[in-house]
């Protein structure tokens, strides 16, 4: 059996560093709020008027930072995305 001795301090960094890369490889750094870019990705449209449909109706939501800047609520998208997937038979 082989014992190994670390710092507390080089604990700490190693324990940190294994905790990124794990949110790297299983993507859970993901950003709060998007883009109507990677909004329009993740529900696979198109049309900006769409996007404005949604938002509109309170499908999604999102926040208005500044006059022409309008960002997306992710874990809203992907509730949206829930709601209305299909089991299959």
């Amino acid at each position: 059996m082989k014992i190994i001795c670390l710092e507390e301090e080089a604990f700490y960094a190693l324990i940190e560093q294994v905790v990124a890369r794990l949110k790297q490889v299983h993507g859970e750094d993901k950003e709060k709020w998007i883009s109507d870019e990677q909004a329009m990705q993740l529900l696979n449209i198109k049309s900006k008027t769409t996007l404005q449909k949604l938002r509109d109706e309170g499908k999604i939501r999102f926040s208005q930072p500044q006059k022409k800047i309008i960002l997306y609520d992710r874990d809203s998208i992907d509730t949206y995305l829930q709601q209305h997937a299909r089991n299959t038979f």
